[in-house]
């Protein structure tokens, strides 16, 4: 029977739970960090990354809804979360939306679902699955340690090829400098609420189960778009 952890052993193996399939070292990733990418895959990931991170706040929602008033901390953070998605300043959504359009596709395209891969609907699909079904400390272990956390680290390698290579400005490409900041600060919160809320050996396990669950199906969504978008360009030796 597992035991309690403590705190320090728990945000270590919450840590070590993405590394292994953590998104960053997506081929993907690395082949847009190497500026082997046109303009036009970017517009594909754009069309599909919308999907993902547009419902962000739905996500939130349901976590909302289902946090206890006890948890009033938690609670002010997921609002806090959602506020700075859809109202403060421009949404976040139409900064993605911004760069989207730089890169030759449209709003319509960007906001049409069927412009998605199947598995960009499968991480989609689950992270709306976890929002509404799963407990808030479990759900906050998935959608912001497993997920949100990984952000930062993914667009460091990715935005100075935007401007040293492609030429983007800073206006273009500010929903990738905005992120670098904020998931950042958001991921340490959600580290800080797994790490008081999961008092129980049991509450522990199961986030470090969907951690390492979310960390594979966010790679297998940018591994989607590797198959459906680079892999005829680029070939298989770069994936490798």
């Amino acid at each position: 029977m597992a035991e309690l952890l403590s705190r320090e052993e728990f945000r270590k193996e919450l840590e070590e739970a993405i590394k292994g399939n953590h998104s960053e070292a997506a081929p993907f990733t690395i082949a847009w960090a190497n500026g082997d990418l046109k303009r036009e895959h970017f517009a594909r990931w754009a069309e599909n990354h919308y999907h993902y991170v547009g419902p962000f706040a739905d996500y939130l929602a349901y976590m909302y809804h289902n946090t206890p008033e006890q948890y009033s901390d938690a609670k002010d953070f997921i609002l806090q979360n959602m506020y700075e998605e859809e109202i403060a300043g421009d949404r976040h959504t139409d900064l993605l939306i911004r760069f989207a359009e730089t890169c030759g596709t449209t709003r319509e395209r960007v906001e049409d679902p069927k412009n998605m891969v199947a598995t960009t609907l499968g991480l989609q699909s689950w992270c709306y699955t976890v929002a509404q079904r799963e407990n808030f400390v479990v759900a906050t272990a998935a959608l912001v340690v497993g997920l949100e956390s990984q952000v930062p680290a993914i667009y460091r390698k990715q935005t100075p090829v935007l401007r040293e290579k492609y030429g983007f400005t800073d206006e273009e490409i500010e929903f990738f400098d905005l992120h670098i900041v904020s998931d950042e600060i958001h991921g340490e919160r959600g580290y800080k609420i797994v790490l008081e809320y999961a008092d129980t050996p049991e509450l522990q396990q199961r986030c470090l189960e969907i951690v390492r669950t979310g960390a594979k199906m966010r790679r297998m969504y940018m591994d989607g778009l590797w198959d459906a978008y680079l892999k005829e360009d680029l070939g298989e030796a770069v994936k490798s």
